[in-house]
C-alpha cells in the first residue's frame, strides 16, 4: 500500500507538471504580488520599531516566503473531491481498493511538492536577489524547515477535505470554501503575521490550527524557534495535523454511511 501511495503522489506531481504555462504565469504572479507586499512594509517600517520583533529583513524575507508556500498550501478555490461528489463519481472512487483519504493527500504531497519546487523557490530567489533576504544561519534549519513545510501542507489539506465533503450535505460549497479561505488567509498569517496582532488576539489565534499552516514554517525558517520551542512548534503541528486527519475520517464516514447518487 505504502508503494501505491507513493505512485500516487509521484502522478500528482507530474499532473501538474503538464500546465507548464500556468507555471510561468504563477510565478510572474507570485512575485509580483511579492514586490507589492514588500513596498508596502518597506512603508510600514519608515515610522515603525520592530513591530512584533521582526526587523525589516524578516518582515521581507517573511513576504516573500509566504508568497512561496502559498500554491503548496493551495487554500484558494480546490474543490476536487466535491466535484466528485455532484457528478456522481464519488460512487466509483469509494468501490477502488485503496483509503480514500490516504489517496487524496498522497496526491495532494505530490502536487504541494511540485509548487514548492517551480512555483515556490523562483519568487523567493528572485525576492532574494533584490531585497537580500535572510537566510537561516545552521544548515539542519533546511532539513527541519521542510519537515515544518510538509506538515503544514497536511493541516491544509485535512482542512480542505473537510470542506469539500461538505458538498454531501449543501448544494454549492463555492460558499464554504470562500469564507473558509478568508478566515484561513487572515489566521494563518499570510496577510500580516500574527505577530503584529494585539496580545489577546495572539494568544487565541495561536491556539487554533490555521498558525500551523504558515506561520509555524516561516517562524523556523527565520529561527525564530529554537531548542525545547522548535520541538513544541513540530509537536503542535503534528498533533493539529493527525486530529484534523481523524475528523476528516469521521466526517466521511458520516458522508457517505447513505450515499444516494442520480440514478439510484
Amino acid at each position: 500500500m505504502l508503494r501505491l501511495y507513493w505512485e500516487v503522489a509521484r502522478r500528482g506531481f507530474r499532473r501538474y507538471a503538464t500546465y507548464r504555462g500556468a507555471t510561468f504565469a504563477g510565478v510572474f504572479t507570485n512575485t509580483v504580488f511579492g514586490f507589492i507586499r514588500a513596498y508596502v512594509f518597506i512603508a510600514m517600517f519608515a515610522v515603525a520599531k520592530r513591530p512584533g520583533g521582526y526587523d525589516l529583513a524578516d518582515v521581507l524575507t517573511y513576504t516573500f516566503l509566504t508568497q512561496a508556500l502559498l500554491m503548496p498550501l493551495y487554500i484558494w478555490g480546490w474543490t476536487e473531491i466535491a466535484d466528485t461528489v455532484y457528478t456522481g463519481q464519488i460512487a466509483t472512487d469509494l468501490y477502488r481498493p485503496f483509503d480514500y483519504q490516504s489517496y487524496w493527500l498522497s496526491q495532494d504531497l505530490g502536487r504541494a511538492a511540485y509548487h514548492m519546487v517551480m512555483r515556490g523557490v523562483p519568487p523567493f530567489v528572485i525576492g532574494a536577489l533584490v531585497f537580500g533576504l535572510r537566510l537561516p544561519t545552521h544548515p539542519l534549519t533546511w532539513v527541519v524547515f521542510l519537515l515544518s513545510a510538509a506538515l503544514g501542507v497536511t493541516v491544509s489539506f485535512a482542512l480542505r477535505f473537510m470542506a469539500n465533503l461538505s458538498a454531501f450535505w449543501i448544494v454549492d460549497v463555492r460558499g464554504i470554501n470562500s469564507l473558509a479561505a478568508a478566515v484561513w488567509t487572515l489566521l494563518s498569517g499570510f496577510i500580516i503575521p500574527i505577530a503584529f496582532f494585539p496580545t489577546t488576539a495572539r494568544t487565541i489565534i495561536r491556539s487554533l490550527p490555521f498558525v500551523s499552516m504558515l506561520e509555524f514554517p516561516v517562524d523556523v525558517f527565520l529561527e525564530r524557534v529554537q531548542g525545547m520551542h522548535l520541538v513544541s512548534t513540530l509537536a503542535a503541528q503534528a498533533a493539529w495535523a493527525v486530529v484534523l486527519l481523524g475528523a476528516g475520517r469521521i466526517m466521511l464516514r458520516a458522508a457517505t454511511s447513505k450515499l444516494v447518487v442520480q440514478g439510484g
